[in-house]
Formats: C-alpha cells, sequence, structure tokens
C-alpha cells in the first residue's frame, strides 16, 4: 500500500511548508441541524476559509450538508489540523448562538480529525467528502456547498466574479461575518457573495490525486464505501474501544509509521506516536499505558494532561 508523501505548498502566511493531508469533520451535539438555511451553510464555508487562513493550514476540499462539516485540509501536523477545527467550531457556535439563541450546538468530541497516510484512504476519503454533496442533491456539480466545482475547472469560475480584496472594509465585514483582514487573499466571490471554490481550495491536490482523471475520481465517487469510510473518519475516533481493539489500532498505526508493532518501538518512536493517538482516538491515560507498555505518569507528562 503506498503512503502518501508530504508536498510542498506556500501557505497563507507566504512561507513553503512540508503538509500532509488531514480530515476534518465537524459535527453538533447528538447529530443536531447544524445549517438551518443558505445564510448559514454559506457562513460556515467562509468560516471554514478563514479559520484554515488564520491558522496557517490550506484547504483542499470541502462539504456541509444540514447536519455537519467534512474538510481535507494540508497541515504540517495533527495539532495544526485540530486548532483549524477547533477554531472552525468556536467561530461558527457563536455564529449560531447569536443568530438562534440557543447554546451547547457543540460538544466536546464534535471536532475529529484524522491523519490521511495512504494514497487508498485518500482516494476514499475526497470520495466520501463529494459523495456527501451528491447524496444531497441531484448533481454533484450544482451542490452549491461543497469544494466539487473547483476540480477539473481548468482553474475558471463560472460567471461573474469579484476578488474579495476589491470589497469595501463594510462589504467585507457584512459578507464574512469578520473583522480579520483578508484583503490580502486571492478568494472571488461570486454574484450571491458566495465564496468560489476554484479560488479557495488546492484543487489541483485532488486532481493529482486522481492522476488527472476526472473519470477516476468520478468511478471512486460512485464506488466508494460510505459505511466503512464513516467508521474510519467519523465515528471509530468518537467511540471508546475496548482495550483488545484499541491495542490492535494503535498496532496498525505503528506498522504503517515505524514497520514495527508497537511493542518494539523506541522511547522515542513512542513519544512520537503518543500524541497523534491521543489526539486521534477516544481514549484515556490509563488505557495509553496499557497499549503502550508505560507508565501512567509518564504517558501523562508527555501528553501534559491529568492522569
Amino acid at each position: 500500500m503506498a503512503f502518501v508523501r508530504a508536498v510542498v505548498r506556500e501557505m497563507p502566511d507566504g512561507s513553503s511548508r512540508r503538509v500532509y493531508p488531514f480530515h476534518v469533520s465537524l459535527e453538533g451535539l447528538k447529530k443536531a441541524i447544524i445549517c438551518r438555511d443558505d445564510e448559514d451553510y454559506d457562513v460556515l464555508v467562509k468560516y471554514v476559509m478563514l479559520c484554515a487562513w488564520q491558522k496557517n493550514v490550506r484547504v483542499v476540499t470541502y462539504v456541509v450538508v444540514s447536519n455537519h462539516l467534512h474538510v481535507i485540509l494540508l497541515a504540517e501536523n495533527d495539532a495544526q489540523a485540530k486548532a483549524c477545527g477547533d477554531e472552525i467550531r468556536r467561530r461558527y457556535a457563536m455564529w449560531f448562538s447569536h443568530k438562534y439563541h440557543e447554546r451547547k450546538l457543540y460538544h466536546d468530541k464534535c471536532v475529529d480529525v484524522q491523519l490521511i497516510d495512504t494514497y487508498w484512504y485518500l482516494r476514499n476519503a475526497i470520495a466520501y467528502v463529494f459523495r456527501n454533496a451528491l447524496d444531497n442533491s441531484d448533481n454533484i456539480e450544482r451542490y452549491p456547498w461543497s469544494g466539487y466545482r473547483a476540480c477539473f475547472s481548468g482553474g475558471r469560475c463560472h460567471g461573474e466574479t469579484r476578488p474579495v480584496s476589491s470589497l469595501t472594509k463594510r462589504e467585507r465585514e457584512s459578507l464574512f461575518h469578520t473583522n480579520d483582514a483578508i484583503a490580502d487573499t486571492h478568494w472571488l466571490i461570486n454574484a450571491e457573495g458566495c465564496l468560489e471554490p476554484v479560488s479557495t481550495c488546492d484543487y489541483a491536490y485532488v486532481e493529482e490525486a486522481f492522476e488527472g482523471s476526472q473519470a477516476f475520481l468520478l468511478k471512486t465517487i460512485g464506488s466508494v464505501n460510505m459505511a466503512e469510510m464513516q467508521e474510519k473518519l467519523v465515528d471509530a475516533p468518537r467511540t471508546r474501544m475496548l482495550d483488545g481493539e484499541f491495542f490492535k489500532q494503535v498496532s496498525e498505526i505503528s506498522e504503517r509509521w515505524f514497520k514495527r508493532p508497537v511493542s518494539a518501538l523506541s522511547q522515542g518512536e513512542k513519544i512520537r506516536l503518543l500524541p497523534y493517538i491521543h489526539r486521534t482516538s477516544c481514549t484515556t491515560v490509563a488505557q495509553l499505558a496499557r497499549a503502550f507498555g508505560m507508565e501512567r505518569e509518564k504517558i501523562a507528562e508527555i501528553l501534559r494532561v491529568s492522569r
């Protein structure tokens, strides 16, 4: 199985970084409806881009549906990707609370981040994101709240667009619901004031993943196992596993990262792996200690959490 290599990309701050793909998902408390009208969808898409800009990560693609969000990001590490997801949650929760006077939209496990470490996983994760759009529309290209139409477009937008840099400060604040300094972005908005994904998404990364073939992408979208990807990307990281299942998962990741089971890792390798497992799994210090064969105190010290 081919492992995803780091790519060098120019980041929002203008620097070039070696980055990896991550899947970020966001859902409401008890799968609550988080987008009730077109304004909500538009705001959540814009907050995805604003937060990626703020946290210095790149958006590959995304989809927003009524009760959840999926984003593929390029980030230097999982902590950076998680920071972006948490900021999206924070901003949108404030918007939702202000608009509907309702609190507790989210809970502490509503943001999940997964490193996408193989090309099979990457292609199916992208297909899973786009399939969510297709399942909410009769035509994937007409679904307005996804990054699909940026792919294989030749970098062209349909219809009239305006650069965000041409907007006045008041227009930017009104359209983006923020005071962030975004005049230097290369984003485009259409006649309805919505962001054009061709100006916000790294669609070239999608095209490269599918070897420059839109037919390959569409075939994968049509054949992706939605239940399997839902389990891998969304459900499993939010469900506390029994020790046997958890140890198996940790060992599989250890084999992918280091070509050795977790029991054969050096202390330094365990210290590298621990934060990732902690961030991407629903687990405890005690369970981590059992899986890694380490003292609880050492685990807590590495993670800087209480036992």
